[in-house]
């Protein structure tokens, strides 16, 4: 019995050192290889989030391309974006995730009312217009129109539109946003849009009988705002040289433009004021 252990002990001695050797004789194990598939079992946002909204993370790189290793193995998994985002002056600012809070939604972008500097790092054009054509839009920050990176946002979200059928893409027709006090038109722009800010000389225009009031404002002043043509650019010849000599102003006769010949009830002439007398000379002294 004893011997038939020992004979059983000795077997398995061998066996052990026959499998030790055979292992050592193998070459090396190749060394694991994480891939996408692997990534997801445990991360499931992020490919969510990549598939949905990822842009060129999505279509341009993989897990591994921005993440190289994995814990215990990498102690610092989460890249910088400099790693790939270099060359250009945008990405030379710091804070990224302060607007690209979520890398793999890189482009769904949120930020503050006083966001600026880092829009115009890739908006150099609209920032020019703000600044060569001054307006109440120029003191603004990028962000107070813009608080959503791609949006654009209707005029009357601020401002009211110039009458009640005008709706929001019509503001585009003459203003735009960056150099809105900037405007032009086309030629077939009603008059009730202009009306809005110019209602006096509307009013008088429509109730003059005059022919100006069968034409359309943008008819005279045309194609740019505060464009104030000469009568001359109409009516080329209107009277003898002789009396354009003697009156070369149109409106010394006329009146304005939006109220022809109709000068309405002038007001009466004020009194002229009384003379001042003369002080009074002072008193002589009497003489001793």
């Amino acid at each position: 019995m004893r011997v038939a252990k020992f004979f059983n002990l000795v077997a398995a001695l061998a066996l052990f050192a026959f499998v030790g050797t055979a292992t050592a004789a193998d070459p090396a194990q190749p060394a694991a290889v994480l891939s996408n598939t692997d990534c997801v079992k445990c991360h499931e946002q992020p490919p969510k989030d990549i598939a949905a909204a990822g842009g060129k993370h999505k279509t341009e790189v993989t897990c591994q391309d921005c993440h190289v290793g994995h814990p215990p193995k990498v102690k610092k998994p989460i890249p910088q974006c400099s790693q790939c985002h270099d060359g250009k002056p945008h990405y030379k600012l710091q804070g990224c995730l302060g607007c690209h809070s979520n890398p793999h939604t890189p482009k769904n972008i949120k930020f503050g009312n006083n966001v600026t500097d880092p829009c115009l790092t890739c908006h150099s054009g609209q920032i020019e217009q703000l600044r060569t054509f001054k307006s109440k839009h120029t003191a603004l920050n990028c962000s107070f129109c813009h608080n959503v990176h791609g949006r654009i946002p209707e005029c009357t979200q601020c401002h009211k539109p110039h009458s009640n059928d005008m709706g929001a893409k019509d503001c585009k027709v003459c203003h735009q946003a960056h150099k809105p006090a900037d405007v032009t038109y086309k030629s077939d722009t009603q008059s009730k849009m202009c009306a809005a800010c110019h209602g006096k000389a509307f009013s008088l225009l429509t109730a003059s009988t005059a022919k100006h009031s069968k034409l359309a404002c943008v008819y005279c002043h045309q194609n740019k705002h505060k464009m104030v043509p000469q009568c001359t650019q109409c009516h080329v010849k209107p009277h003898p040289a002789a009396i354009m000599a003697k009156f070369p102003k149109c409106g010394e006769c006329h009146s304005i433009a939006h109220d022809l010949n109709r000068w309405g009830d002038a007001a009466a002439p004020a009194p002229a004021k009384p003379a001042a007398k003369p002080a009074a000379k002072p008193a002589k002294p009497a003489k001793k």
